[in-house]
Parts: C-alpha cells; structure tokens; sequence
C-alpha cells in the first residue's frame, strides 16, 4: 500500500496528515482562532495557513518517522472550501509534491470524510447523505473509482 500524505485547508484548520493502509500515521493540525463574533475572513485564513503550514509538515513527517523519499503520493483538499484557504494548500502540495517527485491528487473535502466514515465503519458499498451546509450531496459510488453527487437547488 501506498504511503500518502495530505494536505487540508479548507477553513480555519491546516493539517497534515499521513496515512499507509488504512492507518492513520501522524495528523497534525493548527487552528486559526478568531475573536468571538468575528468569524472567518478568507485572507487572514489562509495567512494563518502559510505561517503554520511547513512546522506541520516537518511535524507530520517526525510523526510518522518518516523522510520525504518514504511518501509515495502527496494529496489535497480541492474543495469545497474558502478560496484563498484552498489557494495556500494548493500550492504548498503542488511544491512538495514537485520537490519530492511524487504525483499529486485533489481530493474533494467532502468525500474525504464520507471515505474516512467507510473506514471507520467497514462500509462496502455506502449510499452517503452529506450534510453541512451549503456543501450538502448525495454520493453513491456506482463503479470503483466513479462518483456521482447531486446538490439541492439553491433556496429561492
């Protein structure tokens, strides 16, 4: 099996995670606190995530006990997300993934956690209701490797 690392930055969290069978090695993460009643803006988010995200990466390798010749795949969150969030974790996974030679894959944040529920649970073959705001689908997996997703309408 393939040792994966994967890089998440959706929102207010960035984290590294490596996982090698199904096996969850190291998953450091750092959140970006606002004060109450501020919420979120999309830039101080994402300069939250460049500040903290090569500390979390030299976390995550120490971790797991891993060097960068031990990654086989780098992975990350494509979305959905806030834009410049996603914009930094892009980027930061496309360098490490060009540096240390591996191929890159997107990974849809939703169906991270609907596949991350399948290993939990043993789940064969799931009809999944994601629900999370405006990000809620309906995934059914209609051949291995083939998704399909609707999304409600937009609210009128």
């Amino acid at each position: 099996m393939p040792v994966v690392i994967g890089f998440e930055g959706s929102a207010n969290k960035i984290g590294v995670g490596i996982v090698w069978d199904g096996q969850v090695l190291s998953n450091p993460r750092r959140t970006y606190v606002t004060p109450p009643g501020q919420g979120f803006l999309p830039s101080d988010t994402a300069r939250h995530h460049r500040a903290c995200v090569l500390a979390v990466l030299q976390e995550a390798l120490q971790e797991a006990g891993l060097k960068p010749q031990d990654i086989d795949a780098v992975a990350f969150t494509k979305g959905p997300g806030m834009g410049a969030p996603l914009v930094t974790v892009a980027v930061v996974a496309r360098t490490v993934a060009q540096l240390w030679r591996k191929p890159l894959l997107g990974v849809n944040h939703c169906v991270g956690h609907i596949e991350m529920g399948r290993l939990v649970t043993g789940a064969q073959n799931p009809t999944v209701l994601y629900v999370s705001g405006g990000n809620t689908q309906v995934w059914t997996q209609v051949v291995p490797c083939t998704e399909h997703y609707d999304t409600a309408p937009p609210a009128e």
